[in-house]
């Protein structure tokens, strides 16, 4: 093998999300065509094929223990570990690998299994948005960072949900190779080099559970029915036939928040979902109740360090509003 050659290794597993497994091949195959000389082995615990999440039969080339040491030792996730204990051969199996490589990095909920093997104790790392607390939850001595497309620590790599794990093979890249080769890849699969912002643009706070408090929940009614209404603290406390003492005591206290930033933050989602389904920029900050486009403007900075332009470019819908 030639000198630059880099083993890297995924260890699959009945239930593995199939993009996390082809997304970070295909960004360490195309390197490949610019010079790069990564060897990808797909390995399962006993040496057996595994059954992807979407159901297709993934051909392994072997056990994790028979494996040459890699250079880079891949994790991908699925939906079954957030939900349910990591099994200890998947457990033991990443263990070791880890041992033996000289980096390790994860998908998604692949975190999880990196956390059950004790590799992310002491450690910064990240997972998609909608499970991070649980990963939090279930491994107290991680630092968990919910909005970072990916984090190192150290030789120790996690990343969000599913494509975040292309973002991270290129980051690999470039540590490899440098950044000509890893923007060339990019390029070629057509995908953004660095994407603006954290995960939070990618994520919906209204689709949470809603307030336990009655008087909360009716804010949230009050202010998508009429974004554009009236939502001061008085006039809140007056509608809900509370004092406005009572009412921000609740608003600390079940959301930790105040009520001018809670109103904000509903109008912010909106305008989000404005913005996806084709509206510009300025209908959107006017129909979700904004008083200006630069209020909003300032908003989207302050939450997802891009613009609503910005923003739009990546999540928009191809089907204009009629």
């Amino acid at each position: 093998m030639r000198s630059n050659t880099h083993r890297v290794t995924i260890l699959v597993y009945d239930g593995v999300k199939l993009l996390d497994v082809a997304g970070p091949a295909e960004v360490f195959g195309e390197a490949n065509l610019l010079g790069a000389d990564y060897r990808i082995a797909l390995v399962s615990t006993t040496g057996a094929d595994v059954t992807a999440s979407i159901g297709m039969r993934i051909a392994v080339d072997g056990s994790a223990a028979t494996q040459p040491d890699p250079g880079t030792f891949l994790m991908p996730g699925g939906d079954v570990y957030p939900s349910t204990p990591v099994t200890p051969d998947l457990v033991e199996a990443a263990r070791e690998l880890a041992a033996r490589s000289g980096r390790v990095a994860s998908v998604c909920s692949g975190a999880f299994v990196l956390g059950a093997a004790g590799l992310l104790d002491g450690r910064r790392a990240t997972t998609h948005w909608k499970i991070a607390d649980r990963l939090a939850a279930r491994h107290p001595k991680t630092r968990v960072e919910p909005d970072a497309i990916y984090v190192r620590d150290g030789t120790v790599y996690t990343s969000a949900g599913v494509t975040a794990g292309i973002d991270l093979a290129l980051a690999l890249v470039e540590e490899d190779h440098g950044p000509d080769v890893s923007r060339e890849v990019a390029r070629s699969l057509v995908v953004y080099l660095q994407r603006a912002g954290g995960q939070s643009q990618f994520s919906a706070p209204l689709q949470g559970p809603p307030p336990r408090s009655p008087a909360l929940r009716k804010v949230v009614d009050l202010v998508t029915a009429d974004p554009a209404g009236d939502y001061s603290l008085a006039e809140l406390a007056t509608r809900l036939n509370v004092s406005t003492r009572h009412l921000t005591r609740l608003f600390r206290q079940e959301l930790g928040s105040t009520p001018a930033r809670y109103v904000e933050s509903i109008r912010f989602d909106i305008a989000k979902s404005l913005l996806d389904h084709g509206y510009t920029a300025t209908q959107a900050a006017s129909m979700a109740g904004f008083p200006s486009y630069e209020s909003l403007r300032r908003v989207f900075a302050r939450e997802l360090s891009i613009s609503p332009a910005a923003y739009q470019r990546r999540f928009t819908t191809a089907r204009r509003p009629e």
